[in-house]
């Protein structure tokens, strides 16, 4: 078989579409590490994004499509968010027919459908990153939260059921190479529906050594368990089984849990009193994400739907010890750097804050052996495992 461009480990062309703001909170920060991580290791990326909000590295050829010198045009300039996203994906796919010299696509969720066809066209693999669970289970899981409390379904959400924006998504599915699943949980959310597991590429997050420094070994705490839920506030993410664990557990009798987050409507009202508890304390979003991670011992995320959240690769890097479902997507080894239960289960939850509160020697091993694992939670090593995707594909 001919070799082409990046077989044998040379640089690699990379056309890399995020029809977002690049580098802005949430998946424009995973953009940002994927992307420097992959200029870092000396490939050619041409980033298309609809605007950037942090310095795009050395080497990094930049296309924005929704920006006019240093100004950001909303939507409604082209008639709304849907054609907003269809205008960067056709911008992307014209760049890819133009100048076919790219070695592979590496594209992002509702703005690559034509792109990813185009690369299909051209013989370039196409990657679809799949930032979450597959669309029709965070759709079901979410409105039976929803439910569960109360709580309205809020029109336009990413969350809320829109078939349109579903049939997208997997035609998306279909026309990528590739499928790049941030997790095991993720993973099996495709397998489900009838996806061929060859078409899973497994691979995963990291976290910014510049953002979350390194810190000598942490000493055994005096005092009860400090406990911290780090995240946006909403059914989903499992606030309200963290809050229910902490108050039938050992450790709300003495230990402190901090809520760091913005809350979805409504939300914070069905929790109730809880949030105003003795020893809780909700402090709205942070900046300075490793200032409270420095004051935990453990990271409480009972998540029930999501990707790979970005905190659990913080927290490991910090020595903070994840409490995490299955479907948070942390990167860890159970029982070893972090304990992990299924989505749900608030009496495991409990046996963990029991179990970490009573023996202080277990808590100081599990974030001593997260700690450890600091390199292999950058994103320099998250870019490895993508690139060896790529390569994989080209091959």
């Amino acid at each position: 078989m001919q070799q082409r461009a990046g077989d044998d480990g040379s640089r690699l062309r990379v056309l890399y579409s995020f029809p977002h703001t690049w580098g802005a909170p949430g998946i424009g920060s995973t953009a940002y590490g994927q992307v420097t991580a992959l200029a870092r290791q000396g490939h050619a990326v041409t980033l298309v994004t609809t605007a950037t909000q942090r310095a795009v590295p050395d080497g990094v050829r930049v296309v924005r499509t929704l920006s006019a010198g240093r100004l950001r045009l909303p939507h409604r300039a082209l008639g709304g968010v849907e054609r907003a996203l269809a205008y960067h994906d056709a911008v992307t796919a014209a760049l890819l027919r133009s100048r076919p010299a790219f070695d592979v696509v590496h594209a992002w969720p509702l703005g690559s459908l034509r792109t990813l066809t185009a690369a299909r066209t051209f013989g370039v693999p196409g990657f679809r990153e799949v930032p979450n669970c597959h669309t029709e289970h965070a759709y079901t899981v979410v409105a039976r939260l929803n439910a569960e409390l109360g709580l309205p379904t809020p029109p336009g959400h990413s969350h809320t059921f829109a078939a349109g924006r579903l049939r997208r998504e997997e035609r998306e599915y279909a026309a990528a190479a590739r499928l790049l699943v941030p997790s095991e949980f993720v993973a099996q959310t495709f397998l489900e529906r009838g996806v061929a597991q060859g078409l899973l590429a497994r691979h995963r997050y990291g976290f910014d050594p510049e953002r979350i420094p390194l810190r000598g070994p942490r000493a055994p705490r005096v005092g009860g368990l400090r406990a911290v839920f780090l995240g946006r506030c909403e059914p989903r993410k499992g606030l309200h089984v963290a809050l229910r664990a902490w108050f039938a557990s050992q450790a709300a009798a003495e230990g402190t849990l901090t809520v760091a987050g913005a809350f979805v409507p409504g939300y914070a009202e069905a929790l109730g009193a809880q949030l105003s508890a003795p020893g809780v304390r909700a402090v709205g979003p942070v900046q300075d994400v490793s200032g409270l991670l420095a004051e935990s011992d453990v990271l409480l995320l009972p998540s029930f739907e999501e990707g790979s959240a970005l905190v659990t690769y913080e927290a490991q890097a910090a020595g903070v010890v994840p409490l995490v479902s299955a479907a948070a997507g942390a990167h860890l080894e159970d029982g070893v750097s972090g304990l992990v239960h299924a989505p749900g289960d608030e009496a495991a939850l409990v046996r963990h804050l029991d179990l970490l509160t009573t023996d202080r020697a277990r808590l100081h091993a599990l974030s001593g052996a997260a700690s450890a694992r600091r390199d292999e939670l950058t994103w320099d090593a998250a870019g490895r495992v993508v690139t060896g995707h790529y390569r994989s594909a080209l091959a």
